[in-house]
């Protein structure tokens, strides 16, 4: 991809190739107004009644380029920019300027850019993770360098498909009619799993970085609304003692929306490129990911490591947990390594951790110490103009030690009452949909529908199955 000061400079330039040239000529309102669910792939069947269908065709895979090409939409596409104010304008006073994860950018948005969602990718030849990249250096947004990226970003974690058991395919791990179409040879997945824990904590300290008066005292729904840590911040006058904030009101803090977003971009992408998309509910998410509840039924799966917090008497009133054998009800997600012991996915939570003031401080260390997001000053060197760059990181606030101290506090707190970090939500959240891109059965759609298929469809065989 060229790339100027961060900004693509690829539209309207010949790529290359017949497919690529077609998608870049493809108005994005037309894609957006003609976008329509093709759940039918090449080579499958539809038993339904009178309009029962059975393909003549064998499967037909993506092609490598295809692939690359919807790996690329879950990806890094250049660098964000810090457009925020620095000061209060009631009073002039300094606000805290810093608050993004990362600087690096997608084609979704993320709050406080924290970009935790994680791709994997399943098609015949196996699962993958699809690990992050930096963005693209300056060279042409062309095949050759599509499918390099992708080759680099793949991290095989299954040599097969990810899925069920033969005659397994009913409820809990697939949904009513989705079942018969879903996962099939020859179609390609994305399945998206997000790393809350990293931003749950970072907006946590943003929470606290609000003026006098309007920091809320964080309260404990789970533990009868007492004050979950933070006695001591209450009594200095860090925190409003009358303005209540419950934990499970923070929920997973909103990061889970940039997953949604990424899923829409690619849906949008297949569509104009005239294959068939389809995000739809996915293998329920525990039986996924290996969660040891179902995992003696299921298998391992993708095999994440599950932390399982150690009963105690506490739980029957605040979760519910009657007896110690039903603690992992309260299992949740907190790593993934490759089969070769590459961690790829790591929450800011023990086991990776040994306390959460070291995951705090981790984190903290991340954005703002040797080397951090913050650190980086060719980064804003490339974000920014002249020497504004500069400006920028000498004159926006950090989080001051009081909002470090009190997020450490709160923190421990959670870990220390209820055995587990975070415990009003998952430190791996996964949203529990997929897309499914494929090339489309025309002649179900051709033969059963009025307006079945666009141009695109028609013709993608035509520019996209050539060399």
């Amino acid at each position: 991809m060229t790339v100027i000061d961060d900004q693509p400079e690829y539209a309207g330039m010949p790529q290359g190739h017949p497919g690529l040239d077609d998608l870049f000529r493809r108005p994005l309102l037309e894609t957006v107004w003609r976008r329509r669910t093709h759940r039918v792939s090449r080579g499958a069947s539809v038993p339904a009644g009178t309009m029962t269908y059975s393909s003549p065709h064998a499967p037909q895979p993506l092609s490598e380029l295809e692939e690359a090409l919807l790996i690329a939409i879950t990806g890094c596409t250049g660098l964000t920019m810090p457009d925020r104010p620095f000061d209060d304008p009631r009073d002039g006073k300094p606000i805290m300027a810093k608050p993004n994860l990362t600087m690096a950018g997608r084609t979704a948005g993320s709050p406080d850019n924290a970009q935790g969602t994680h791709f994997f990718m399943i098609n015949d030849s196996g699962t993958y993770f699809l690990r992050k990249l930096p963005p693209a250096p300056r060279e042409p947004f062309d095949a050759d360098t599509l499918i390099a990226r992708a080759r680099a970003s793949k991290v095989k974690v299954l040599d097969h498909r990810l899925d069920v058991a033969e005659g397994q395919r009913d409820f809990p791990a697939y949904l009513d009619s989705n079942r018969f179409l879903s996962n099939l040879p020859g179609t390609t997945l994305f399945f998206p799993v997000v790393d809350l824990s990293h931003q749950y904590v970072n907006a946590l300290m943003y929470l606290l970085t609000q003026p006098d008066g309007a920091r809320p005292t964080l309260v404990d729904d789970r533990n009868f609304y007492r004050p979950a840590g933070v006695r001591k911040w209450v009594g200095n006058g860090f925190l409003n003692k009358d303005l209540k904030l419950p934990l499970g009101a923070l929920g997973p803090m909103r990061t889970q929306i940039e997953a949604d977003l990424l899923l829409q971009n690619l849906m949008l992408t297949a569509e104009a490129m005239g294959l068939g998309a389809w995000i739809h509910a996915t293998i329920n998410p525990q039986i996924a990911l290996g969660d040891p509840k179902f995992s003696r039924k299921y298998g391992r799966m993708l095999g994440f490591t599950f932390a399982t917090p150690r009963w105690r008497l506490g739980d029957l009133w605040r979760w519910h947990i009657p007896l110690p054998k039903y603690s992992n009800v309260r299992s949740h997600p907190v790593g993934l390594r490759s089969p070769d012991g590459e961690p790829l996915i790591t929450a800011a939570c023990p086991p990776a951790y040994r306390s959460m003031s070291d995951a705090v401080d981790a984190i903290v260390r991340e954005k703002f110490g040797q080397g951090g997001t913050y650190a980086d000053k060719d980064v804003f060197a490339r974000i920014y103009k002249e020497d504004y760059g500069q400006r920028y990181l000498a004159e926006a606030s950090e989080y001051e030690e009081r909002v470090i101290d009190c997020a450490r506090d709160i923190c421990e707190y959670i870990l220390r009452t209820h055995g587990r970090f975070p415990a009003h939500t998952d430190a791996i959240h996964v949203p529990g949909v997929w897309l499914q891109a494929h090339h489309v059965e025309t002649e179900y759609y051709e033969r059963y529908f009025a307006n079945g298929l666009t141009d695109a469809h028609r013709r993608h065989a035509e520019v996209w199955d050539r060399s």
